[in-house]
Order: C-alpha cells, then sequence, then structure tokens
C-alpha cells in the first residue's frame, strides 16, 4: 500500500508557523502603548521603522537567492549559505558604521533628536537580524519544513519575550532595545550552531557561487529598494513634519492588516499558477477567466472586511490602543481603504506576462507622486493627508497595471472586471452593516463583546444576503451554508418533499 503525502503539507505547516508568529508579535505594540507614554512609544515606532527601511534594502536579495541556489546546487550548499552570510554581514556593518556616525542628523530627520543615543543600538540589532536572515530560508530551501516551521515560532516567542518583559519590567526605551539586541544576539547563536551542525566543514566560501548569487540577486536590490520606499515614505513624512506624538498617533491608526496578505499572497499564486499554465498550453481565452474569478473571490472577502472595518474603527483602536490614540480613530478609517485596493491583484499578471519593467516603472511613478504630492496633501488635511496620497497612489497605479492587463489578456474595459459581481457583493457588505450599527448605537456593553456583537451580526447578515441572492458558486454555498445556521435552497426543497 502506497501512502501519498499531501503536497501542501509544507505550505499549510508554514503558514500556521507564520500565522501563530504573527499572532504573538501583534501584541507587543498593543503591551507598550500601555507602558510607555505616546512621546516613547512615537520613538520606538520610529526606531523600529528606520530598522524595517533598512532591513529590507540591506538584504540585496542575498537571502531570497538561496530559496533558487540550494535546491539547484544542493552539493555546493555550505558555501552556498556561507556567501550569504558574509555578504549580510558586510551589509550590516556598513549600516551599523554609517548609523553610529550620522546618529545625530538620522534623528534629526526623523523629526526627534531625542532619539540619536538609540539610533547605534537600533544599528547592532539590524546587523545581527540581517545575518540571521538565512537561517529559516537555508531550512526551507532545504525541504526542513517542520524545523523551519518552529524556528519561526520560536524565534517570534522569544523576540515578543525579550521585547515585553524589559519594558514592562523598567518602562524605559533603552530597555526594550538592550532586550532586542539580547534576543538578536541569541538567534545569531542559534544560527551560527545549526551552520555549523548542517553544514559543518561545507562551510567554506565559495567565490564561483558568491559571483553568480550576486548576479541573480543584485538586479532585483533597484525594484526593492523603490518597493521599500514607496510602502514607508509617508511614515517618514509624517515622522520628520508632525514629531514624535503625532507620528505615535499616525502609527497607530496605520495598523497593519496581514490578513490580507495572507488572502491575497496565495489567491495571487495560485492565479499566476494556472494563468502560467494556461499560456503555456496555449488556452489564453482561459486567462481571462481565471483572473476575473480570483478578482471575484478576493471582493468577496475584502469588501465585506472593509466595511466591517471602517465600521467598528472606534471600538477596534480604542480596545486595542486605549482613549489616548482616539485621534487615531480617522487615519485608521482612511488606512482601510488599502483592503478594499488588495482586490485586484494586477501585478501578479504582469509577471505572468514577464513586464518586470513595467512593474518596476509603475512603483517609481508611485514613489514619484506620493513624495511629489504629499507635502501638499498634509499641509490641506493634516496627517490624514499622507493617507490619502499614499491611497491615491495606489489606486492610480492598480489602474495604470489594469489598463496593460487589458492589452495583454486581451480584453475590453467591460470584460477586465466582474463588474456586476462586484457591485452586489459591495452591496451586500454595505447592507450588512445595518444590523451591527443598531448593535453598536443600542448596546451598552464593554468594547471587547460589543466587537465580538457586532461581527457576529455583520457575518451572519452578509452570509445570509449571499446565498439569498445567489452572489456564490455552488462549491461556494455549501461552504458559506455550512457556517449559517439558515436553511438553503435544497434543504428547503427537500423538506417539501418529504412533506
Amino acid at each position: 500500500m502506497t501512502i501519498r503525502r499531501n503536497p501542501f503539507g509544507p505550505t499549510i505547516t508554514l503558514i500556521a508557523a507564520r500565522f501563530l508568529s504573527f499572532a504573538l508579535t501583534f501584541f507587543i505594540p498593543i503591551v507598550l502603548v500601555r507602558v510607555f507614554d505616546q512621546a516613547t512609544f512615537g520613538a520606538y515606532k520610529q526606531l523600529f521603522l528606520l530598522f524595517t527601511v533598512l532591513y529590507a534594502i540591506a538584504q540585496m536579495g542575498v537571502a531570497e537567492s538561496l530559496y533558487y541556489f540550494i535546491p539547484s546546487n544542493p552539493e555546493k550548499s555550505g558555501g552556498i549559505v556561507l556567501n550569504s552570510a558574509i555578504v549580510l554581514a558586510l551589509a550590516g556593518s556598513l549600516c551599523v558604521g554609517a548609523l553610529a556616525a550620522r546618529a545625530s542628523d538620522v534623528a534629526q530627520r526623523l523629526g526627534n533628536p531625542s532619539i540619536a543615543p538609540y539610533v547605534a543600538p537600533i544599528g547592532v540589532f539590524l546587523l545581527l537580524m540581517l545575518v540571521t536572515a538565512i537561517l529559516e530560508i537555508s531550512m526551507v530551501s532545504a525541504k526542513r519544513y517542520t524545523l523551519a516551521a518552529w524556528t519561526y515560532f520560536s524565534s517570534d516567542v522569544a523576540r515578543t519575550l525579550f521585547l515585553v518583559v524589559p519594558a514592562l519590567v523598567f518602562r524605559t526605551l533603552a530597555a526594550l532595545l538592550a532586550g532586542a539586541v539580547a534576543f538578536a544576539a541569541l538567534r545569531f547563536l542559534v544560527c551560527v550552531a545549526y551552520l555549523l551542525h548542517e553544514y559543518g566543514s561545507e562551510l567554506r566560501v565559495d567565490l564561483a557561487s558568491l559571483r553568480r548569487q550576486l548576479a541573480y540577486a543584485l538586479p532585483f536590490e533597484l525594484a526593492i529598494i523603490v518597493d521599500t520606499l514607496q510602502n514607508n515614505y509617508h511614515q517618514y513624512t509624517v515622522s520628520h513634519a508632525f514629531g514624535v506624538v503625532a507620528f505615535a498617533t499616525y502609527s497607530v491608526g496605520c495598523l497593519q492588516l496581514p490578513f490580507v496578505d495572507f488572502v491575497a499572497g496565495p489567491a495571487a499564486n495560485v492565479m499566476m499558477v494556472r494563468m502560467a499554465g494556461d499560456l503555456a498550453r496555449g488556452a489564453r481565452a482561459n486567462v481571462l477567466e481565471i483572473w476575473r474569478d480570483t478578482t471575484r473571490k478576493l471582493a468577496l472577502v475584502f469588501f465585506p472586511l472593509f466595511a466591517l472595518l471602517v465600521l467598528s474603527s472606534r471600538e477596534i483602536i480604542l480596545l486595542l490602543f486605549t482613549e489616548r490614540y482616539a485621534a487615531a480613530i480617522p487615519v485608521f478609517v482612511l488606512w482601510a481603504g488599502i483592503v478594499p485596493l488588495a482586490v485586484f491583484q494586477t501585478e501578479s499578471v504582469l509577471r505572468v506576462y514577464a513586464k518586470t519593467r513595467f512593474i518596476l516603472l509603475v512603483n517609481v511613478l508611485r514613489l514619484v507622486l506620493i513624495a511629489g504630492a504629499i507635502g501638499w496633501s498634509i499641509r490641506v488635511f493634516g496627517l490624514r493627508g499622507a493617507v490619502l496620497v499614499t491611497l491615491f497612489a495606489t489606486a492610480a497605479s492598480k489602474a495604470l497595471s489594469l489598463v496593460r492587463a487589458m492589452r495583454l489578456m486581451p480584453a475590453r474595459a467591460a470584460e477586465i472586471l466582474p463588474w456586476n459581481p462586484l457591485i452586489a457583493i459591495a452591496a451586500a457588505s454595505a447592507a450588512a452593516c445595518l444590523p451591527a450599527w443598531i448593535i453598536k448605537t443600542q448596546v451598552h456593553a464593554p468594547l471587547a463583546l460589543l466587537l465580538v456583537l457586532m461581527g457576529s451580526a455583520f457575518v451572519f447578515s452578509y452570509g445570509a444576503l449571499l446565498l439569498a441572492f445567489d452572489l456564490l458558486t455552488p462549491a461556494e454555498r455549501e461552504i458559506v451554508a455550512s457556517w449559517l445556521p439558515l436553511p438553503t435552497r435544497d434543504s428547503v426543497e427537500e423538506s417539501v418533499v418529504s412533506k
């Protein structure tokens, strides 16, 4: 008897580990807003914004290159991993040196001179985290999926403890950074131990492989820089223009919603695989239908999520971040607009057709638009202006990409999107807000309970509307019907026949 292994097992294992890790690290800022005053919390967010941007740029693609080089050259894995570690160590050392030398300038540009003493420590944290970026990637590349999942999870458990516990005990930013550096040092030691155990004497510099790694990775660095800058430019601008307290409020309003990535990423990947397969077989007519179906399915999730986030924005912010950050509510309402834009995975379509230059061009135009308009926008609209210009630039880039996709598929404007389903789903999402709004305005309960009641009413109403107006495929109807204690059309017919 042959036992078949589930081909989706490794993916599910890694996704589960990342989801659990997110659930842990998500609560770090929620704890810190209750420990620090707004100025200290804002300084924390500024320093880790600096870390996030430099971490993305300084990797130069060499860590990600392991996904390609280890499976294709398993006999050279030790040298390839060591090459990446050395490049990342050099890049991190340059960052530490630059940050230490220009700490005052960096703090000034972030709009908070008081964080200058902490710039060098965040640089040390960056160095150690850069070198250990290869840890889980090398495990996955070697098909050590379970080990990689446990490493992701245990690492984020440790990071949460090392950041939160010192902050709770000493209630200072210095203690938090000391904990961060201690965690990174521990992670570095674990990384060294793993590499020595896994590769041993194979850990030798391989110059031939290094040249190939750099040739593979560096062309993507420009795209990484542009993408990182455009995603974070609005936060830097607010930090510099408004100061640390306002930035603390703004960063709370721009609450990261990784659930969107958890859903959109796999959906886009599946769409790309299906599209590429049909193109390879010459079935070009199927590509448009795959795109329309993926867009409709994402709308089924993201349109109602957007409506619920806007409706419950006050309760979410006050529950997670307390009354001190009530001013973040208008920012959060606008920032939720990023969710419906995720329905349109236009970049994935362009990648299927290998239009990477066009993707880079669109990203550059988006960055130019944000940089050019954000000053005027924040003068007119205040903190909300930074979100507005970012959303506008994102929507404009999606529109340009959609026009290009129309020519590639090809399709007319009336065909490129499933217009009728999208309008119907949007209407159902809006209608489902009514019972949730009634609960919001009429029920007086603790915030957590109120959110549960509102969310339950919304989900029940939305699911019922989807079934009532036949907005789902038969397979989707079965899934939604299994969630809701409602009689379906089939069950009603069966009941009538039995009588």
